[in-house]
């Protein structure tokens, strides 16, 4: 476990390296590099996940659209936000690098199919978790019922296979088979969280955290990047480096998520501020600060001991921080991305080629939102 009282020297943005760890590169530092790229991922496969949800039964349609944005819960249009695209964008992009454009152009309709699974996941979750709001609107889950919603996602999962079982293209049974894939190891580690939920605050070891964030996060970003590689036509060792970047980045990605789950903006993140630690949520910057060792962890942990109180947000999010868990949580995301950085080097050498995925992992671990 990382030492919590180590001095680190602080990045702009607030992010914190592992003492003797290199930041990673920084292609563009504004992020607008990876906006550009997230638009036109969104662009690009939007008409793809339209047309496949349009094919849906009417209800499950209804749901679908109404969760991506796309129709208010009454069926009127919406100009609504489907997310950041992170996911295609990662598809298209390492498709881009490791076989050009002819590449990405053939790997729509796997992007498509991740952004789909990404979205049955969401849709699940929201569930579980008993989310209130996601993307600055309620879930689905509070509009349409619990059945309804679960239901929906089914149906996106099932839309995803079909449009790997349908593509032509000759990755196409590759692709789905490692889609599928994620999907387990997707459920796996979400049966790990709620299991984690049900027991003592002080039987959880970072380790576990560490492995299931790496299955509910980082698999699926890692299976994004590994399917651009295969319909590039990349050797089975890209492929692997591709999938083992995407993991690292994922779990950066996770790490920061955690991290503005906590301390985010709901203005910006569109959910309520500390809706985790309301709900005694063992995140990663929990768990690191209750295993500290410090006071404050045995004043977290008696806090976690018992039902969540009106007014007790401020004094657990101070706790999680005083016991070192903010900090820990920036540094292991910037090591991630170290490690992240060096996966990708092992698959596309040349910084520029791969630029624009650098641009994606720094976009996920540089949000505040």
């Amino acid at each position: 476990m990382a030492e919590f009282g180590t001095e680190t020297k602080q990045h702009a943005d607030g992010t914190r390296p592992l003492d003797g760890t290199p930041a990673p590169p920084t292609p563009s530092p504004d992020g607008h590099e990876a906006a550009v790229i997230l638009e036109g991922a969104r662009t690009t496969v939007d008409p793809e996940l339209r047309s496949a949800i349009d094919s849906l039964p009417g209800s499950m349609r209804r749901i679908a659209l109404y969760h991506f944005g796309w129709e208010h819960a009454d069926g009127t249009p919406a100009a609504g936000n489907a997310g950041k695209a992170i996911r295609p964008a990662l598809v298209l992009t390492a498709a881009t690098a490791l076989g050009g454009e002819p590449a990405r152009a053939g790997a729509v309709r796997a992007a498509a199919a991740v952004e789909l699974v990404h979205n049955f996941t969401l849709l699940h979750d929201d569930v579980m978790d008993r989310d209130p709001t996601r993307r600055h609107r309620p879930t689905a889950w509070t509009v349409f019922g619990d059945p309804d919603a679960i239901l929906a996602g089914d149906a996106l999962q099932a839309l995803a296979l079909r449009l790997l079982a349908e593509d032509p293209h000759p990755a196409s049974s590759a692709a789905a088979a490692r889609l599928a894939d994620c999907v387990v190891e997707l459920c796996e580690g979400q049966h790990a969280d709620t299991a984690m939920e049900k027991r003592d605050p002080g039987e959880v070891t970072l380790d576990e955290v560490l492995t299931m964030a790496e299955a509910k996060t980082g698999a699926l970003l890692g299976c994004a990047c590994a399917i651009g590689a295969l319909y590039a036509g990349a050797s089975a060792e890209d492929v692997e480096a591709l999938d083992a970047f995407g993991r690292q980045a994922g779990l950066a990605f996770q790490l920061i998520d955690d991290v503005i789950g906590i301390w985010g903006d709901p203005r910006r993140t569109g959910k309520p501020a500390g809706a985790d630690l309301a709900v005694r949520k063992k995140s990663l910057p929990v768990v690191a600060a209750l295993t500290s060792g410090t006071p404050a962890a045995v004043e977290l942990a008696e806090l976690y001991g018992t039902p969540y109180e009106e007014g007790e947000l401020e004094r657990t999010a101070l706790a999680v921080e005083r016991a070192g868990g903010r900090d820990w949580a920036q540094a292991q995301a910037a090591d991630r991305m170290a490690r992240a950085v060096q996966e990708l080097a092992r698959a596309i050498p040349d910084p520029q080629d791969a630029g624009g995925l650098l641009a994606l992992a720094e976009f996920v671990t540089r949000r505040s939102s």
